[in-house]
């Protein structure tokens, strides 16, 4: 609890000490960047702290972050000296906003929390290797951090997130093991509030107000701090339809018995979700939760790829829910809020903030310098958080600047020197202000492959997106209904769509991304690609015949394409929409010369969402893999942040502008349901993850006390190494996702011989780092050879040999030769460690 009271008084301290910087920052939001405050100083934070500890400058200690705090609190300072009187006009004017805020962080956080707390395991899934990443970096002196899973090696990850995680645990004194899940709580909350507050903007943006038309005196009318909840509510509560499904099953709908007494169903059968296509277990209903236990994993992977031979192939369809409910830290999960805030920098600029010039190698580009800078800081940060984030950043500041521009010229040609001359610049700052990431990062991407035989069936598609899509879709035929229909009285805006053009950028990218796959298969063919060459043998047919099949299993699972057209078309006819540029002087029509309405933002992030849903359908980015199980994966999640705004935004909207009536009830019915089968999951699943919120061994974020309890002499010897002199230790080497294996590097941040060697092998590519590593450990354990065993001690300078419990059962250990020539510094039960002279 009192870890828990220190993070959160550091983090909203940290984001009121950065407010006056954001109040500068973003001129444009409605909320002049209050929600986003704590991830701003998060993340100007950590960066100052990350590149002086890079440059040699600072070490990697509570001094080198005080001195960044230190020019955080420095600039801020400056900022508020500069806008004092205006700040505090805001905040007083603001207090029921900033009270709002307040209580969400600390709902958001809080709830986390004891979630988290009921279920602090650290030791399946993805949870040891991050664990271990904060464990590197809190045991690290300098930067660029130790791998603690390859010694002599620096991290090869996009690995930001944890610097972030290990300084908050440094200054308040919290061991890794609970860092990780008070960090898991907190990029909830920061994406909480941050989400409130981009639909906050968009709510009181919505309208193209001169500013002799406003008559509130630009105070949001009352309804829309509650209104703006529902952003957190899609992005972070609302989940797919698998709960649903999952109901479904258990009580047996649609299944009936045949005249064996079997039972059987054609729905499920054509719905093909794996382990739902087969009769479900009696007695029916929910009760046996510990024979479906992992039910609740199933709702990741809702989609399924078959190759031609008809072999499944998994895809992950992870939403963020899920990913909370898991606890997985994973850098898609801590860019959440950053990408949020690379969104709110966008909006910012499409509504006009930042307005001036900046000259770049002699050019001049239409935004502030120090718009342009915070841009590439952003953008950089995500590239450093998750590089897939990258795509979406990048994409929707280039592509709000260039709105901004054809709404005050027009569309011509200049747009397209616009995206160049704000988009290569801002990429090349971006890259150089986090130099020093990029020259000791390799990845395992390899290029872009055709998806020929993987486009995503409809009926998957819904039950992924279904709750998302039943509100943007209302949200485009409301925008599409004449406007005599409307409520004179409402904010609607009008919007003259240019449906020509719409349909034929639509129907075009989908032309082109078919086209492009085919390319570059024929390409590769007649290059004679070993990929393409192995990938028609592994199917077991001709380039004619699968050109053949692979096109009509894409017809037979048109609906797909079908559905996501039918977003993208309306949503690119709105953003191109043909309103007529206003004469001079004609004050009546007149757009040109005052804000945007931010309705038009809201369909630039659907047509961005649109594309990262379709794109996989054709083409992937090469992996360790194999097959689009992971460009799926990033590019969904991506499109789940988008979305969930767009969707929440479009309920919003609707909700205070429907006229009471025959189809508002209709609507309000409708959404109320999609919310209810949105919300089952986390209802339901929450009680089965967390034994209904009865843990084994008490509430507890720290997972080390789990260690405790069921290994007590591996607990005492982490501690001892924890107080120890820095060095190499070597511990038993195993495969990946098994937490035995790794396990001392993992909670002591000591940098081990070698980890999980298919993780490593993916960080960097390839496992020639690894060498014979794997090997020469199993050596060094069973050799009885003393010179043998002295020689490997001094190829990977190994200071501490542990022997315990996976050591033993793993292999025949002859500790003899140890005992002979090793000084034994520590002994409990079953685990001894050894120290090298």
């Amino acid at each position: 609890m009192i870890s828990f009271i220190l993070w959160y008084l550091l983090v909203s301290v940290l984001g009121w000490i950065t407010f006056p910087l954001v109040f500068r920052l973003f001129p444009a939001l409605a909320d002049r960047g209050l929600a986003l405050s704590r991830t701003v100083g998060l993340l100007i934070w950590g960066y100052v702290f990350w590149l002086l500890a890079s440059l040699g400058i600072s070490q990697n200690d509570a001094g080198g972050m005080l001195l960044a705090l230190a020019f955080v609190i420095g600039l801020s300072a400056w900022s508020f000296t500069a806008n004092k009187d205006e700040i505090l006009s805001f905040i007083k004017s603001n207090s029921a906003l900033v009270l709002t805020v307040e209580i969400l962080f600390l709902v958001g956080f809080g709830l986390m929390a004891f979630i988290r707390s009921a279920n602090s395991e650290l030791f399946s899934t993805e949870k040891p290797m991050e664990l271990a990443f904060i464990s590197g970096i809190m045991r690290s002196p300098t930067f660029p951090p130790r791998d603690p899973w390859l010694s002599g090696y620096a991290i090869s990850y996009y690995y930001f997130g944890y610097v972030i995680t290990a300084m908050l645990a440094e200054l308040t004194n919290v061991p890794a093991s609970m860092a990780h899940n008070l960090m898991t709580s907190l990029i909830f909350a920061l994406a909480a509030v941050g989400a409130y507050g981009i639909l906050y903007t968009l709510l009181v943006k919505v309208r193209k107000l001169r500013p002799e038309e406003d008559k509130s005196g630009g105070a949001p009318p009352s309804s829309v701090a509650g209104l703006s909840l529902l952003a957190p509510l899609f992005l972070l509560l609302v989940s797919n339809l698998g709960a649903l499904l999952e109901v479904l099953y258990r009580y047996g709908i649609f299944w009936k018995k045949d005249s064996t007494g079997q039972l059987s169903s054609s729905f499920w059968t054509w719905l093909d979700v794996k382990e739902l296509n087969l009769p479900p277990a009696m007695p029916l209903g929910w009760n046996d939760q510990a024979l479906r236990y992992l039910w609740w994993w199933r709702s990741s992977r809702l989609l399924q790829d078959y190759d031609m031979r008809q072999n499944p192939l998994e895809v992950i369809d992870e939403f963020p829910f899920f990913s909370f409910l898991l606890g997985d830290l994973h850098p898609h999960v801590l860019a959440i809020p950053f990408t949020l805030l690379a969104i709110a920098v966008a909006l910012n600029l499409f509504l006009g903030g930042w307005k001036g010039t900046i000259n770049l190698f002699g050019v001049r580009v239409n935004i502030k310098p120090e718009g342009f800078v915070f841009s590439a800081l952003v953008l950089g940060g995500l590239a450093f958080l998750n590089t897939w984030d990258i795509l979406i950043g990048a994409t929707l500041i280039v592509g709000a600047y260039v709105l901004t521009q054809a709404h005050e010229d027009g569309w011509n040609w200049r747009r397209l020197e616009d995206l160049l001359l704000l988009g290569l610049p801002l990429g090349v700052v971006a890259i150089f202000m986090y130099l020093p990431f990029y020259l000791g990062f390799s990845s395992q991407a390899g290029g872009i492959l055709p998806s020929l035989m993987y486009p995503t069936r409809g009926a998957h598609l819904w039950l992924m997106w279904g709750t998302l899509l039943i509100p943007i879709y209302s949200l485009l035929l409301y925008i599409s209904w004449p406007v005599s229909e409307l409520d004179e009285e409402s904010s609607s805006v009008n919007i003259n769509p240019n449906w020509r053009l719409g349909l034929w950028l639509g129907l075009g990218f989908a032309l082109f991304l078919f086209a492009f796959m085919w390319l570059i298969s024929v390409i590769g063919y007649y290059a004679e690609s070993d990929f393409v060459n192995r990938y028609l043998a592994d199917q077991g047919l001709d380039t004619y015949a699968l050109f053949f099949e692979t096109s009509l299993r894409r017809l037979n699972h048109i609906g797909g394409l079908i559905t996501m057209l039918a977003v993208l078309i309306p949503s690119l006819a709105f953003l191109f929409y043909t309103n007529e540029r206003p004469k001079v002087g004609d004050r009546e029509s007149s757009t040109a010369h005052h804000p945007q309405s931010s309705v038009i933002f809201v369909f630039l992030i659907l047509v961005l969402g649109s594309i990262l849903i379709i794109s996989p359908d054709f083409v992937y980015l090469r992996d360790q893999f194999g097959y689009r199980i992971n460009t799926i994966f990033k590019f969904y999640y991506q499109a789940w942040v988008l979305w969930s705004l767009a969707a929440s935004f479009g309920v919003a909207y609707l909700l205070q502008n429907m006229k009471n009536g025959f189809w508002s009830a209709v609507f309000r019915i409708g959404i109320g349901l999609t919310i209810f089968a949105g919300l089952l999951y986390p209802a339901l699943s929450l009680p089965t993850k967390t034994d209904d919120f009865n843990p084994y061994g008490g509430f507890t974020l720290d997972d080390f006390e789990r260690i405790k309890r069921e290994n007590p002499d591996d607990a005492a010897g982490i501690e001892w190494l924890r107080q120890a002199p820095d060095g190499v230790i070597v511990e038993a080497v195993g495969g990946s996702y098994n937490a035995s294996f790794a396990r001392i590097a993992t909670y002591t941040g000591l940098q081990n011989v070698l980890g999980w060697p298919g993780h490593e092998s993916q960080w960097r590519g390839g496992g020639e780092p690894q060498g014979t590593r794997q090997e020469d450990v199993a050596t060094l354990y069973t050799t009885p050879d003393w010179e043998t065993a002295r020689a490997i001690l001094e190829k990977y300078d190994i200071r501490y040999v542990y022997i315990g419990g996976t050591e033993r059962t793993s292999m025949p250990v002859i500790e003899d030769k140890f005992v002979e020539n090793l000084k034994l510094v520590f002994q409990q039960g079953i685990v001894s460690i050894y120290e090298v002279p």
